[in-house]
């Protein structure tokens, strides 16, 4: 049975200046995202799109900054919304307060949802192309974004059994009883294998929408089979049919990406240049 170890969340103090480990991790997968979208540019579906003009480093730098607005906003909005809603009704101004913590995936990805359609809109892009180009590159920022979660001790799995070689003790938890290292886990499935999986699948001549389908099947299938080691968040528990709220969000994210993926690959020829 592990201890986990009781990093100090601040990675480094200049003066009065304090990084924290899960800004790092931010600005980490933010820089991930950039180096996989600059080798997707490479991807048949781009790397000679003429229309409505060729993909430039230039944009990529533009739809990040856009990107990052819709994470902040949207995973802080929809941390208020999901899950704790009745506690940001009564305090709206501590929905500003991102510091002290509190940030939805489901949320953010609504939020970058939004500031890609507004990109597509500005740039006269259709906007599948867009997330079928985003899609790929995210799961690894997602990844490290999990070892924040680590570093910081926080979104702790569920018990587990001392025999299990990596179970952990979270003294953050209040118990000294041993868990799944669930943030590992989900780094490992939402992260690592998401990124295999999908960017294997994303490299060949896909038609228009498939990628950004696979994305959201394949995240919301693997976030579901990781929630059940994860634990639920105390003021909410378990769900009807003893699901989180996690999995729960998951449902229409897996529906609508199998949608799309069946639409996609009824609606034309493969994306190709031109």
């Amino acid at each position: 049975m592990l201890m986990h170890p009781q990093f100090d969340p601040i990675a480094v103090r200049l003066g009065p200046l304090a990084i924290h480990w899960y800004g790092i991790t931010y600005l980490v997968a933010f820089a991930l995202f950039y180096l996989l979208a600059t080798r997707r540019l490479r991807h048949p579906q781009f790397a000679g799109v003429a229309r409505p003009a060729p993909w430039t480093r230039r944009d990529l730098e533009d739809m990040l900054f856009w990107g990052v607005l819709g994470v902040i906003v949207g995973g802080r909005l929809g941390y208020s919304l999901f899950y704790k809603p009745a506690h940001y009704a009564e305090h709206p101004l501590e929905i500003l307060a991102i510091w002290q913590g509190g940030m939805s995936f489901h949320g953010g990805m609504l939020g970058v949802i939004v500031a890609l359609i507004l990109w597509a809109w500005r740039r006269d892009r259709p906007w599948l192309q867009v997330t079928d180009l985003v899609a790929p590159c995210v799961p690894l920022g997602l990844a490290s974004g999990r070892i924040g979660n680590f570093i910081n001790g926080e979104l702790w799995g569920r018990f587990a059994s001392p025999d299990l070689p990596w179970a952990m003790v979270f003294p953050q938890s209040g118990s000294l009883q041993p868990r799944h290292p669930s943030q590992l886990y989900q780094f490992l499935l939402e992260g690592v294998l998401l990124f295999v999986l999908l960017w294997l699948y994303a490299r060949g001549s896909r038609r228009t929408g498939q990628v950004s389908g696979a994305f959201l099947v394949g995240y919301g299938v693997l976030r579901f089979v990781a929630e059940y080691f994860r634990e639920p968040d105390a003021y909410l528990g378990l769900l009807a049919l003893g699901l989180s709220m996690g999995q729960w969000l998951c449902v229409p994210m897996v529906l609508g990406g199998a949608a799309l993926w069946a639409w996609a690959s009824r609606a034309g020829a493969p994306a190709r240049a031109g």
